[in-house]
Protein backbone atom coordinates (compact mmCIF):
# COMPACT_ATOMS: atom_id res chain seq x y z
CA UNK A 1 0.00 0.00 0.00
CA UNK A 2 2.83 2.40 0.87
CA UNK A 3 4.51 1.72 -2.46
CA UNK A 4 1.29 2.62 -4.33
CA UNK A 5 0.96 5.94 -2.46
CA UNK A 6 4.59 6.85 -3.05
CA UNK A 7 4.22 5.92 -6.73
CA UNK A 8 1.09 8.06 -7.08
CA UNK A 9 2.78 11.06 -5.43
CA UNK A 10 5.86 10.67 -7.67
CA UNK A 11 3.68 10.40 -10.79
CA UNK A 12 1.70 13.49 -9.81
CA UNK A 13 4.90 15.45 -9.20
CA UNK A 14 6.27 14.36 -12.57
CA UNK A 15 3.11 15.41 -14.41
CA UNK A 16 3.07 18.76 -12.61
CA UNK A 17 6.70 19.41 -13.55
CA UNK A 18 6.07 18.54 -17.20
CA UNK A 19 3.03 20.81 -17.37
CA UNK A 20 4.97 23.70 -15.81
CA UNK A 21 7.90 23.32 -18.21
CA UNK A 22 5.56 23.30 -21.18
CA UNK A 23 3.87 26.51 -20.01
CA UNK A 24 7.22 28.23 -19.39
CA UNK A 25 8.48 27.56 -22.91
CA UNK A 26 5.26 28.65 -24.59
CA UNK A 27 6.09 32.32 -23.99
CA UNK A 28 4.18 35.23 -25.45
CA UNK A 29 2.22 34.36 -28.55
CA UNK A 30 2.76 30.64 -28.04
CA UNK A 31 5.94 30.51 -30.10
CA UNK A 32 7.39 27.72 -27.97
CA UNK A 33 10.71 29.58 -27.58
CA UNK A 34 12.22 30.85 -24.38
CA UNK A 35 13.61 34.38 -24.12
CA UNK A 36 17.18 33.07 -24.29
CA UNK A 37 16.43 31.27 -27.57
CA UNK A 38 15.19 34.52 -29.13
CA UNK A 39 18.39 36.45 -28.41
CA UNK A 40 19.11 40.00 -27.31
CA UNK A 41 16.92 42.90 -28.34
CA UNK A 42 18.23 44.58 -31.49
CA UNK A 43 20.18 47.74 -30.70
CA UNK A 44 20.57 46.92 -26.99
CA UNK A 45 23.75 46.75 -24.90
CA UNK A 46 23.36 42.98 -24.85
CA UNK A 47 23.15 42.96 -28.67
CA UNK A 48 26.38 44.96 -28.83
CA UNK A 49 28.13 42.63 -26.37
CA UNK A 50 26.93 39.36 -27.92
CA UNK A 51 27.05 40.18 -31.62
CA UNK A 52 29.87 42.72 -31.89
CA UNK A 53 31.94 42.92 -28.70
CA UNK A 54 31.98 45.80 -26.24
CA UNK A 55 35.67 45.90 -25.28
CA UNK A 56 39.16 46.12 -26.60
CA UNK A 57 42.36 45.34 -24.73
CA UNK A 58 45.68 47.17 -24.47
CA UNK A 59 49.26 46.17 -23.83
CA UNK A 60 50.99 47.22 -20.62
CA UNK A 61 51.44 50.99 -20.39
CA UNK A 62 50.08 51.49 -23.96
CA UNK A 63 47.08 53.14 -25.51
CA UNK A 64 47.62 52.27 -29.18
CA UNK A 65 45.12 49.89 -30.79
CA UNK A 66 46.20 46.40 -31.81
CA UNK A 67 44.92 44.89 -35.06
CA UNK A 68 42.47 42.80 -33.00
CA UNK A 69 41.18 45.92 -31.27
CA UNK A 70 40.81 47.67 -34.62
CA UNK A 71 38.76 44.75 -35.96
CA UNK A 72 36.42 44.92 -32.94
CA UNK A 73 36.07 48.69 -33.34
CA UNK A 74 35.31 48.32 -37.05
CA UNK A 75 32.44 46.01 -36.09
CA UNK A 76 31.33 48.52 -33.44
CA UNK A 77 31.37 51.34 -36.01
CA UNK A 78 29.19 49.30 -38.39
CA UNK A 79 26.81 48.53 -35.50
CA UNK A 80 26.68 52.21 -34.53
CA UNK A 81 25.94 53.20 -38.13
CA UNK A 82 23.08 50.69 -38.16
CA UNK A 83 21.69 52.16 -34.92
CA UNK A 84 22.27 55.80 -35.79
CA UNK A 85 20.48 57.15 -32.71
CA UNK A 86 22.69 55.26 -30.28
CA UNK A 87 25.08 57.24 -28.10
CA UNK A 88 27.94 55.60 -26.27
CA UNK A 89 30.28 56.10 -23.38
CA UNK A 90 33.80 54.74 -23.85
CA UNK A 91 35.39 53.77 -20.55
CA UNK A 92 39.17 53.66 -20.20
CA UNK A 93 40.55 51.19 -17.67
CA UNK A 94 44.00 50.18 -16.38
CA UNK A 95 45.51 47.45 -14.29
CA UNK A 96 46.44 47.99 -10.66
CA UNK A 97 50.08 48.91 -11.25
CA UNK A 98 51.04 52.58 -11.15
CA UNK A 99 49.67 55.52 -9.23
CA UNK A 100 46.04 56.53 -9.26
CA UNK A 101 46.85 59.74 -11.14
CA UNK A 102 48.99 57.99 -13.75
CA UNK A 103 46.32 55.38 -14.41
CA UNK A 104 43.55 57.98 -14.71
CA UNK A 105 45.61 59.73 -17.39
CA UNK A 106 46.39 56.45 -19.18
CA UNK A 107 42.73 55.38 -19.02
CA UNK A 108 41.79 58.72 -20.57
CA UNK A 109 44.26 58.17 -23.43
CA UNK A 110 42.84 54.68 -23.97
CA UNK A 111 39.23 55.88 -24.05
CA UNK A 112 40.14 58.67 -26.46
CA UNK A 113 42.10 56.26 -28.65
CA UNK A 114 38.91 54.20 -29.03
CA UNK A 115 36.83 57.31 -29.68
CA UNK A 116 39.25 58.69 -32.25
CA UNK A 117 39.28 55.41 -34.16
CA UNK A 118 35.47 55.21 -34.20
CA UNK A 119 35.29 58.82 -35.41
CA UNK A 120 37.83 58.03 -38.16
CA UNK A 121 35.49 55.20 -39.22
CA UNK A 122 32.62 57.65 -39.63
CA UNK A 123 30.87 57.64 -36.26
CA UNK A 124 29.90 61.19 -35.25
CA UNK A 125 32.02 62.50 -32.37
CA UNK A 126 28.96 64.02 -30.71
CA UNK A 127 27.60 60.48 -30.17
CA UNK A 128 30.65 59.45 -28.12
CA UNK A 129 31.62 60.49 -24.60
CA UNK A 130 34.68 59.23 -22.76
CA UNK A 131 35.57 58.62 -19.14
CA UNK A 132 38.60 57.19 -17.37
CA UNK A 133 38.25 54.94 -14.37
CA UNK A 134 41.97 54.26 -14.16
CA UNK A 135 42.51 51.25 -11.93
CA UNK A 136 39.36 51.80 -9.85
CA UNK A 137 37.05 49.28 -11.58
CA UNK A 138 38.93 46.06 -12.28
CA UNK A 139 37.17 43.42 -14.38
CA UNK A 140 39.38 40.67 -12.97
CA UNK A 141 40.78 40.39 -9.48
CA UNK A 142 44.30 39.17 -8.99
CA UNK A 143 47.88 40.31 -8.92
CA UNK A 144 49.18 38.60 -12.04
CA UNK A 145 49.33 39.05 -15.81
CA UNK A 146 46.13 37.05 -16.37
CA UNK A 147 44.13 39.56 -14.30
CA UNK A 148 46.08 42.63 -15.43
CA UNK A 149 45.54 41.86 -19.12
CA UNK A 150 41.75 41.80 -18.58
CA UNK A 151 41.86 45.12 -16.75
CA UNK A 152 43.77 47.05 -19.45
CA UNK A 153 40.72 47.77 -21.57
CA UNK A 154 38.39 50.17 -23.30
CA UNK A 155 34.69 49.36 -22.86
CA UNK A 156 31.86 50.70 -25.01
CA UNK A 157 28.64 51.26 -23.07
CA UNK A 158 25.36 52.16 -24.75
CA UNK A 159 23.86 55.37 -23.36
CA UNK A 160 20.83 55.77 -25.59
CA UNK A 161 19.23 53.89 -28.44
CA UNK A 162 17.60 55.07 -31.60
CA UNK A 163 16.68 53.81 -35.04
Amino acid sequence: MRLKIVSLVAAAALLTACGTAQQDTAGAGGSGQTASAIGPAAGSQEDLVVNVGDRVFFDFDKFNLSSGAQKTLQAQAAWLKKYSGAKILVEGHCDERGTREYNLALGDRRANSVKDYLVALGVSANRIKTISYGKERPAALGHNEAAWSQNRRGVTVLMGAGS
